[in-house]
């Protein structure tokens, strides 16, 4: 048997990268998987990939009113919904001096506030048990240069991770955090970077990883595999590290 078979999933900032791989590994793990990203074109392209029984929602991850409509929209698709993996993100690194409210505001709208009330008007639709994963980042465990305000907003999830697992234990809940480390996707070009100093960064992360390279979007997507089926039914309010040893070693 498959290891998501019968099982409904929603994957946001599922059109490329690690969102991508991750839906075309749920489809192939017997999974009904929907989507979500901003660009309907990308939308139409991933579900021409994995196939026409992919539900692709265009949504904002930035926009609490576009969460709920998510919600209304999955209830009137699904009878319930099993796995959550809130991968949608922004990655915007600059250094301090740089920084304008504006910026940060919209970050942090994307990769905490979203995630957060996404999972509140997704409640009366998570079935007992459910899988939430949320989209956490080696980079909330070290000090790289440019991350400030990127590796804060994963490190308030991975305190979200433990406190809505003890909230949502008793509705059969579990929040989990996966957390990639440096990986081989088009967000590094969307950090915000002039090409010198994404090359210099580039470098930099990879002389950070201990293995030796970075990863891949299916090495990602195989861990939220387990985070999503009842292989992990015994994993709570923790954080899996898949970063090639950067935070540990």
């Amino acid at each position: 048997m498959k290891r998501l078979q019968d099982k409904f999933a929603l994957v946001t900032g599922g059109t490329s990268g690690i969102g991508l791989e991750t839906a075309r590994q749920f489809v192939a793990e017997g999974a009904t998987v929907a989507i979500t990203g901003r660009d309907e074109a990308a939308l139409q392209a991933a579900r021409q990939e994995l196939g026409s029984a992919l539900l692709t929602i265009r949504s904002d991850a930035g926009q609490v009113e576009e969460q709920r409509q998510l919600a209304h929209t999955l209830v009137q698709h699904w009878p319930r919904l099993d796995v959550l993996y809130a991968n949608a993100g922004d990655v915007t690194h600059r250094l301090l001096a740089d920084w304008d409210e504006a910026t940060w505001d919209q970050l942090m709208a994307v990769n905490l506030k979203g995630p957060f009330f996404l999972i509140q008007a997704l409640l009366p639709l998570l079935s007992h048990p459910a899988s939430v994963i949320l989209c956490g980042s080696t980079s909330a465990h070290i000090g790289l240069p440019q991350s400030s305000a990127y590796a804060a907003s994963k490190a308030a999830l991975l305190s979200l991770a433990r406190t809505l697992s003890a909230e949502l234990l008793v509705a059969g809940v579990r929040v989990n955090v996966l957390s990639p480390g440096p990986t081989e996707t088009p967000a590094l070009g969307k950090l915000g970077l002039a090409a010198d100093q994404l090359h210099a960064m580039q470098a930099q992360i990879r002389e950070l990883v201990p293995i030796g390279r970075m990863g891949t979007p299916w090495e990602l997507a195989k861990a939220a595999v387990f985070l999503a089926s009842d292989e992990s039914r015994f994993v709570v309010g923790t954080e899996l590290l898949v970063d090639g040893g950067v935070a540990n070693l």
